[in-house]
């Protein structure tokens, strides 16, 4: 499949005049062809358009239709093979192998979505009976179910060209739920974005379901991003990024005449805490697996562990040199862009000049372009609580070791903490008070809370939330990865006394669709 240089916007290909720009290697450093089509306010308003259009067709249509093309989606995607696997190493500088599992993430996801889509638990069918004879009032026949809020914005994420872009889990997602969607291309993997996009349109064409359903965007600047979530149209918007993106989008969101949701992955440094029997047991395996997580895909993953909380103890010492030795094995690599490289070195330099905090080590230069040099940092609990930056999230393989005197410190120093994604326990059994102590804490602080593992690597499930208070994202009553998502872009709507003719099939006494329903209090399914 060629790459054009063209926005999708329904059914056709559209050329952007709104200004030109390029996808860029950053391992050559060097624009790659072709020139893409800049879109503008325009361009969004006619895939918003198309998108409104569709919506009731696309809502309405059976749900085996909607699994089809999820399903549908993943097998085109699978037919771009290598050409999709080159584009985007070129344009992410990510390792081929990498991308091969994120592709198979992606394509597992869209399954996962179109069973949970067949499956109609997601509806949430709930029917009361009425009760005429009820004292002192009777009670009328009321039936819920949950429907799709409306035309979706997704925005492509940097370090995932696949699983959180065109055809990530905001876009299964928001399409299980029955919401077209309008993809912002991430300008990283422009190429790579139209690849997706193409495999997108084609599946929803040879579905036989509106156009609308599926546009993609494309844009210097944040002008189009901007222009996107304040149309009309959109009613709810996908976002993972930096903190500053994902707040100027929700800003726009809430001065809407109507204000929409905005679920925004923004920030988190995933704190781990190492207890005593952990770090006396197999302190030098945890410092070795904590600094392969880190260092994992150049520290690009939004659950990298930004944070090791210890206490000072006689195995202290032991953790923090094996941690030094391994991370000063790992070379310098190529970050996905200019930009994130030049963020990084950035945020390692305003931490090295922070009184009260030590360089423990780093890792071997390289001269690769755009390179990130792992950097592993030290400080007191009194210096982590006097110097707010040091939370601050560095995007890349750079973490700092906090040490406290004992577990009312450590306690102290998770309260002080912002909202996570994760929050990781290394634990012994003798461990267990100290952490049933921490947890309350935790479980109030992150969205996922492991034990004796490393927050990298998100299993794309049921049960997986991959969200958290903010600043992890903007709404922590939901997830970006995982069945749970589908909520993002679901409302419910409570029929009352409605007549049998009427009633939605996933509401009606017969039962056609064979849900899993809440009859009265109770579970059935007939």
């Amino acid at each position: 499949m060629q790459i054009t240089g063209e926005m999708l916007i329904g059914a056709e290909a559209v050329r952007g005049k709104a200004g030109t720009l390029r996808a860029f290697d950053p391992v050559r450093n060097v624009e790659i062809d072709p020139e893409f089509g800049a879109g503008d306010a325009n361009d969004v308003d006619r895939a918003c358009g198309l998108a409104r259009e569709a919506f009731d067709s696309f809502r309405h249509a059976p749900l085996e239709q909607r699994a089809r093309l999820l399903e549908s989606i993943g097998e085109r995607i699978m037919a771009l093979g290598d050409t999709l696997i080159e584009r985007a190493h070129v344009e992410t500088a990510l390792p081929k192998a990498r991308l091969e599992g994120e592709r198979a993430r992606t394509v597992g996801q869209l399954k996962l979505f179109a069973a949970l889509v067949r499956d109609g638990r997601w509806l949430g069918a709930t029917l009361d009976s009425a009760l005429p004879e009820r004292k002192p009032l009777p009670r009328p026949d009321l039936r819920m179910r949950k429907i799709p809020v409306g035309p979706a914005a997704v925005f492509g994420a940097s370090n995932f060209p696949l699983a959180f872009s065109v055809a990530g889990g905001d876009t299964a997602s928001a399409l299980a739920a029955g919401c077209p969607v309008v993809v912002k291309a991430h300008p990283a993997h422009l190429g790579t974005s139209e690849l997706v996009g193409r495999a997108v349109q084609q599946a929803v064409s040879e579905s036989g379901l509106p156009s609308g359903v599926f546009s993609l965007v494309v844009g210097a600047g944040n002008a189009i991003g901007e222009a996107l979530v304040a149309h009309p149209a959109i009613k709810a918007v996908g976002f993972t990024g930096s903190r500053a993106g994902g707040l100027a989008l929700s800003t726009i969101a809430a001065r809407r005449r109507e204000p929409i949701p905005v679920f925004a992955e923004m920030s988190s440094v995933n704190p781990s805490f190492v207890l005593p029997g952990a770090l006396a047991t197999r302190g030098e395996t945890i410092a070795n697996g904590f600094v392969e997580s880190l260092t994992l895909g150049v520290g690009q993953f939004c659950t990298n562990p930004g944070l090791i909380v210890v206490l000072q103890g006689p195995h202290l010492q032991s953790f923090v040199d094996a941690a030094a030795r391994a991370l000063e094995k790992k070379g310098a690599q190529t970050m996905l862009t200019a930009g994130i490289a030049s963020a990084y070195r950035d945020g390692v330099k305003r931490r090295t000049g922070v009184n009260g905090v030590k360089q423990i080590a780093e890792g071997a230069a390289s001269e690769a372009a755009h390179a990130a040099l792992p950097v592993l940092f030290g400080a007191s609990k009194q210096t982590f609580l006097s110097e707010p930056p040091l939370e601050d999230e560095i995007f890349g393989p750079t973490s700092l070791i906090v040490t406290c005197s004992n577990i009312d410190e450590m306690i102290d120093l998770a309260e002080h903490l912002e909202g996570q994604l994760t929050a990781t326990l290394h634990v012994e059994s003798d461990d267990f008070e100290l952490a049933s102590k921490l947890l309350p804490t935790l479980e109030r602080k992150a969205g996922r809370i492991l034990a004796n593992g490393y927050p990298t690597g998100v299993e794309v499930s049921h049960a997986m939330v991959h969200g958290g208070p903010f600043p992890a994202t903007s709404d922590p009553r939901a997830t970006s990865v995982g069945t749970l998502a589908i909520e993002r872009f679901l409302r419910p709507v409570c029929y009352q006394d409605l007549p049998a003719a009427l009633l939605p099939e996933a509401l009606r006494d017969d039962n056609p669709l064979g849900l899993w329903r809440l009859r009265d209090g109770a579970f059935e399914r007939r």
